[in-house]
């Protein structure tokens, strides 16, 4: 069954979680207004999934299934998936900003990579256990809510060596039907809104701290699990013009002494498998980030491109303007091509999925977090200092003032001056409000902070390739003798440089069109 946004909401009020806001108990989540936007905004990537003109991208036939799943939900088989993943997420980012649904995706695939190879090396069952949650999860359409993030303490210390243990999440008992965990995760996007939380290891672990690889799924409303969150966007905010309506909220999450049950229980203390869960889950994360933050990209564009209008101005007769517009385009496009890059170069992971290629990944990845900052300046430089100059919004229809404001703060003729504030309050809102400066550090720290995808990008990159290059050039060439190999292969598409078709209706003639009713 593919959801609607009205029947997201209506399936959140079957879950009772302990949540707390602002130092007050949420009665019902799908009724607290400083989380609506956070819930209208994941609501965006369930409405889309049933407009014909966006179902190629926002649907997949899932292979170990053969059903039609919401994009977010699906595990990734080609390049082309890749791509129309991508697009999905700039497509709901764009709408709402960060739409969160999309760590739900790159979790369950990073699982999935990870179970097919602990089995492999463990003889366990994981995978099949894995297989049967992800095609519950895809049939009942929920939205997972990442738990990877732990509160870490004293980072100088391994997570064994914690004064307090709980600063990891950890195992604290084996039982022969399941395990207890217990912890913290200190940043779990859209955590109150969320169906089930994807409890993951953050990092790497050595043997002697094999507790702390633990992977499984929990219920928001699981015994013994609290939620500590922040509203989601501005909620009732007259100046929050994007904000107050798409937003998305953070939390805390505690595991006091919940109990899981095997078939929930992904990973167990497989450490180096934790390992690999996390870099796995990375890559996918930092791949949808790209697609996350170029939509955000196109609302400043759009925003910038329509207060130069209204100020009065052409960027074809204004050379500054014009500059400042196509280093915004250019930023955008550059990292989002990154992204590209990534989906067509791809892995094929033994298990049958692909990966994103780690390297353009990670550089779109570390763009985007650096260059985020630069966005908002270049917008702020198209749009003039009215946004941050502007009479409050009760000014608009003030009788004592209106009149006045009309006549001084109108830019052309042609362009009613409550539309010129309207964008300015929405450059506003999105670049120098509380909530942009929030949303500047997550596009800087989220998916993992600048340093680890510089580390990546060099434990990926061939370098020895490009030595091995210039010392031809040179006449120098090492002799065969195994003392240099490559940590990457010859870079080639996974599916033999497939092109995929620009997604269309007609595109998936031989998939059924979903309802609402299924």
């Amino acid at each position: 069954m593919l959801m609607n946004a009205a029947e997201y909401r209506e399936s959140l009020r079957a879950y009772k979680p302990r949540v707390f806001v602002n130092g007050s108990t949420v009665e019902s989540v799908a009724d607290e207004p400083l989380l609506a936007p956070g819930v209208s905004a994941v609501g965006i990537t369930y409405d889309l999934a049933h407009r014909v003109e966006h179902l190629p991208i926002m649907t997949a036939r899932q292979g170990t299934s053969g059903k039609i799943v919401n994009r977010m939900l699906h595990i990734n088989e080609s390049s082309t998936d890749l791509l129309y993943k991508l697009e999905a997420v700039r497509l709901v980012c764009k709408i709402s900003g960060c739409a969160q649904r999309y760590l739900s995706h790159d979790a369950l695939n990073g699982i999935y990579q990870a179970t097919k190879r602990t089995d492999e090396v463990h003889g366990t069952d994981y995978a099949h256990r894995f297989l049967n949650y992800l095609h519950e999860v895809q049939d009942r359409d929920l939205t997972l809510g990442a738990a990877m993030t732990d509160a870490k303490g004293d980072r100088s210390k391994r997570p064994g060596q914690q004064a307090n243990p709980d600063v990891y999440v950890h195992i604290k008992e084996r039982r022969p039907d399941g395990i207890v965990i217990r912890g913290t995760k200190a940043i779990v996007t859209g955590a109150p809104y969320m169906h089930e939380f994807l409890v993951m290891p953050c990092r790497t672990h050595t043997r002697e701290d094999a507790d702390f690889s633990v992977c499984c799924a929990v219920p928001v409303d699981a015994p013994g699990v609290t939620i500590v969150a922040r509203p989601a966007g501005r909620p009732g905010e007259a100046a929050a013009k994007f904000s107050a309506k798409y937003g998305q909220s953070t939390g805390v999450v505690i595991f006091d002494d919940v109990f899981v049950p095997h078939d929930r229980v992904f990973l167990a203390g497989e450490h180096e498998e934790g390992g690999f869960l996390t870099t796995s889950y990375a890559t996918h994360h930092r791949h949808s980030c790209i697609g996350a933050r170029a939509g955000f990209g196109d609302l400043l564009i759009g925003a910038g491109a329509l207060m130069i209008e209204a100020n009065g101005l052409d960027p074809d007769r204004h050379g500054h303007i014009r500059e400042a517009m196509v280093d915004l385009i250019t930023i955008t496009e550059g990292f989002y091509a990154c992204g590209v890059a990534s989906s067509v170069y791809c892995v094929k992971d033994p298990g049958g999925s692909v990966m994103p290629d780690a390297v353009f990944s990670n550089i779109g990845k570390l763009l985007l977090a650096t260059k985020i900052y630069d966005m908002h300046k270049l917008a702020h430089y198209v749009s003039g200092g009215l946004i941050v100059a502007l009479p409050g919004p009760d000014e608009d229809h003030n009788p004592m003032t209106q009149a006045s404001l009309s006549a001084v703060l109108g830019g052309r003729p042609d362009i009613p001056m409550e539309q010129r504030m309207e964008v300015s309050r929405l450059i506003e809102d999105l670049t120098v409000s509380h909530q942009a400066g929030w949303y500047s550090v997550i596009s800087l720290h989220g998916g993992g902070s600048p340093e680890a995808m510089k580390r990546e990008i060099w434990r990926n990159y061939p370098v020895v390739e490009k030595m091995e290059l210039v010392e031809g050039l040179l006449d120098r060439g090492v002799l065969d003798e195994g003392r240099r190999v490559s940590k990457q292969p010859g870079r080639c598409c996974a599916t033999g440089c497939e092109v995929p078709s620009v997604p269309t209706e007609g595109s998936r003639i031989d998939e059924q069109v979903p309802t609402a009713a299924e």
